[in-house]
C-alpha cells in the first residue's frame, strides 16, 4: 500500500500526528490515495479535499498502519480501535470527520 505524509514512520504517523494512537490514513476522496492526514494532503498536492459523499462511505477508504488492513469508511466512523488488530484510534480524531467525510 502506497501511503503519502511527511516524515512517515512505518505505522503511518506523519510529522503532524505521531502519537501512539495516531496509526490511521484516509484514502482521499478527491485524488483516491491514502495520505496520513490533511496536513500531508495540502502541504503535498495541489488540489483541493473534496469529502467522501454518504452514500460511498461503504467503501475501502480507510487503512490501519498497525496491521495493515483497510476498511470502509462507515465501519471506521463507529470504532473506536481497529476492528482487525484492536490497536487504538485517537479519540481526538473525530473532531476531524468532516474535514473527510460527509
Amino acid at each position: 500500500m502506497d501511503i503519502h505524509g511527511i516524515r512517515l514512520d512505518d505505522k503511518t504517523r506523519c510529522r503532524h500526528y505521531h502519537n501512539y494512537e495516531d496509526v490511521v490514513a484516509i484514502k482521499f476522496y478527491c485524488c483516491g490515495e491514502y495520505y496520513a492526514c490533511i496536513k500531508c494532503h495540502e502541504e503535498m498536492t495541489e488540489h483541493e479535499v473534496e469529502v467522501w459523499p454518504s452514500e460511498r462511505q461503504g467503501e475501502s477508504g480507510i487503512y490501519c498502519g498497525n496491521c495493515r488492513k483497510e476498511m470502509a469508511v462507515e465501519v471506521y466512523k463507529e470504532q473506536t480501535e481497529c476492528p482487525y488488530c484492536a490497536h487504538p484510534f485517537n479519540a481526538g480524531c473525530r473532531f476531524h470527520f468532516p474535514y473527510y467525510f460527509e
